[in-house]
């Protein structure tokens, strides 16, 4: 059973359970989400929403209707223990049910689950704070977030709280939350809604709750798994992460996994902190478990996340009402506006870190269509597509879940050196994957991951008739992106300060792209090598279409002394903490030798320093 505490009010009957319990271990199961992104329905292995025909081949993944159903089973089967259900945020956008329900939806069946609590996420605010209150209005569980500080103004009012105390068991547990610090940037929380820093507003949150006696802390954050493991499992007294934003699969059994689940964090209190995520699009489900001692302070925690796949037999209340929901929108989401021939790459990991498929289209299409007006260069953002589209027929429904935020295109003018600190902020992000990577068209630029941020980019050339030119630092070229980016969005403020003539032109880039394939098909994805890497330490350059990995291969024996290592296409931290010290688990340890680089992202052809095991 799970109470809701008031702050500073307690009962006696509380105080003697709490003290009662206070002798044995405590066990604490934690279910737990993040980043569904509006994925009502089953999703496919492209994270699109999945056809029947694919149902039909027991191929799809996910949807709230399997995920309530897992959740039901689960709490079944832990009947009688100590069970919390937590969502890491990021609930809005990703599909034609928020495009069209505002984040209604999403409320109803969150409902249905049950949650104990919520942080919010950065795209929780993308319909700025109206959104956010109808959402709230229509929630019936808590929503914790410390650096979400409204002012009075605000319709958010009191109702995002920096923490609660849950009594689950007879004991407490204290629950804070923290969304992402650059969420003013990367969504629209508006001029009555201040977001403080992560640390600070959670250290003082975690204070506030020791002082009430509470000696369980969780941080349920929305801040991403890098600035977990660096900075919220390192907060005094903070003795569990449960996390999202980042969308890292973390797991002991798969081989693509970001790192273990869970995390383990060294925190300079003396104990091991459990760090915890859980991919996104309702594709898993987190299952942890955490043994408190006496004190408090966590003595064991395991799990690992369960894949919601066709063998989870989906709720059929909950598919008959997303059925119903589903049909004022069915007609516009079937219809078929192109065809590929063969699948079209729009993943995570390479649209925020390198020229992909979806990038190099998407940016294109903007260009052609308003290539009339003089307009020469585009420049989109990775984080703005959401989705992978398949090989053959290609639906409108696929192609707004690519493009679910509703950007319109937005044109203005701008000075060479604009352009280049416009890419430079593009490639400021690089080693937590951010939304923020440049795609771009009408332009080539290379690049080196390995010096400091501002200073990244190599070279700039820009398309002139058939050929490419150096960038004139003094010219003012005219350049496409869309109306986020436009007024500063993703850190872009140079558009915003330094760019002339805007006009917000107005096509939503959905219709922009489906346009584009209807006069190119059947369409044939593609990369041209206008993004390349510069590999600091072999001196060459890669890029998206490289098929050889730089020297050097993983060592076959564990490591007996310190080695180096080259980084090769395909490489990840566990695969080589598994070759060389025969155990993928001490990844952290390589992870720290070579300054903690994104897991899931090795620049190829880097050194790396291998400690002796």
């Amino acid at each position: 059973m799970i109470r809701h505490m008031r702050t500073g009010l307690m009962t006696a009957s509380i105080l003697a359970l709490s003290s009662g319990a206070a002798f044995a271990d405590y066990e604490l199961n934690i279910l737990h989400i993040n980043d569904l992104h509006s994925r009502i329905e089953s999703i496919n292995k492209f994270d699109s929403t999945c056809s029947a025909e694919e149902e039909g081949k027991n191929e799809c993944f996910g949807g709230v209707a399997r995920l309530k159903s897992l959740i039901d089973q689960k709490r079944q089967d832990l009947s009688g223990k100590n069970v919390l259900l937590l969502n890491a945020g990021d609930n809005f956008q990703g599909s034609l049910f928020f495009t069209t329900y505002k984040g209604l939806v999403e409320a109803e069946f969150l409902n249905l689950m049950k949650f104990d609590a919520m942080t919010v996420g950065n795209h929780e605010f993308d319909e700025s704070e109206d959104g956010l209150a109808g959402f709230l209005d229509k929630i019936e569980f808590p929503v914790v977030t410390a650096n979400v500080l409204p002012s009075h103004k605000s319709k958010i009012g009191d109702r995002i709280k920096p923490s609660i105390v849950l009594e689950v068991g007879g004991q407490k547990v204290g629950i804070v939350g923290a969304v992402a610090n650059d969420t003013p940037e990367l969504s629209s929380p508006g001029p009555d809604i201040l977001i403080g820093d992560d640390v600070a507003t959670t250290t003082a949150a975690v204070e506030e709750l020791k002082k009430q006696g509470v000696d369980k802390i969780i941080a349920l954050t929305h801040v991403g798994y890098p600035r977990d493991l660096a900075a919220i499992a390192k907060i005094p007294d903070v003795d569990v992460v449960v996390g999202g934003h980042s969308h890292s699969l973390l797991s002991n059994t798969d081989e693509k996994a970001e790192g273990p689940y869970p995390t383990m964090v060294d925190n300079p209190g003396g104990y091991k902190v459990p760090v915890v995520q859980a991919a996104s699009y309702t594709k898993y489900l987190g299952d942890l478990v955490v043994t408190f001692d006496d004190k408090g302070v966590v003595k064991a925690a395991k799990g690992d996340p369960i894949l919601v796949d066709s063998s989870v037999k989906p709720d059929q209340a909950v598919l008959t009402r997303v059925a119903e929901l589903a049909k004022p929108i069915e007609e516009l989401r079937s219809k078929i506006i192109a065809k590929t021939e063969a699948p079209i790459d729009g993943s995570r990991d390479n649209c925020r870190t390198k020229e992909c498929e979806m990038g190099s289209l998407v940016a294109d299409a903007m260009l052609d269509r308003v290539k009339d007006q003089g307009v020469t260069i585009a420049i989109t953002n990775g984080g703005g597509l959401r989705a992978s589209i398949d090989a053959g027929d290609v639906s409108m429904g696929e192609v707004i879940t690519v493009l679910p935020f509703q950007n319109t295109v937005a044109t203005f003018q701008i000075k060479g050196d604009g352009i280049r600190e416009a890419l430079e902020n593009g490639l400021s992000k690089l080693e937590e994957a951010g939304g923020r990577f440049p795609q771009v068209a009408g332009l080539k630029y290379s690049f080196d991951r390995s010096k400091p941020v501002g200073s990244r980019v190599v070279s700039v050339e820009v398309k002139e008739g058939e050929g490419y030119g150096p960038l004139d630092p003094a010219k003012t070229y005219s350049l496409v992106t869309n109306n986020y980016m436009r007024n500063g969005g993703d850190g872009y403020d140079v558009f915003k300060t330094k760019g002339e003539n805007a006009y917000d032109y107005g096509p939503g880039l959905e219709t922009v792209l489906a346009d584009y394939l209807a006069a190119h098909q059947p369409f044939k994805p593609y990369t041209d090598s206008r993004i390349t890497e510069v590999a600091a330490a072999a001196g060459t350059t890669t890029d998206a279409t490289a098929t050889q990995a730089a020297a050097g291969a993983a060592a076959t024996t564990p490591a007996s002394g310190p080695q180096k290592h080259v980084i090769a296409k395909g490489d990840t931290l566990w695969d080589l903490a598994k070759s060389f010290y025969g155990d993928g688990a001490l990844w952290a340890k390589i992870s720290e030798a070579n300054g903690k680089p994104a897991p899931r992202h090795l620049h190829v052809g880097t050194e790396l320093e291998i400690p002796a095991k």
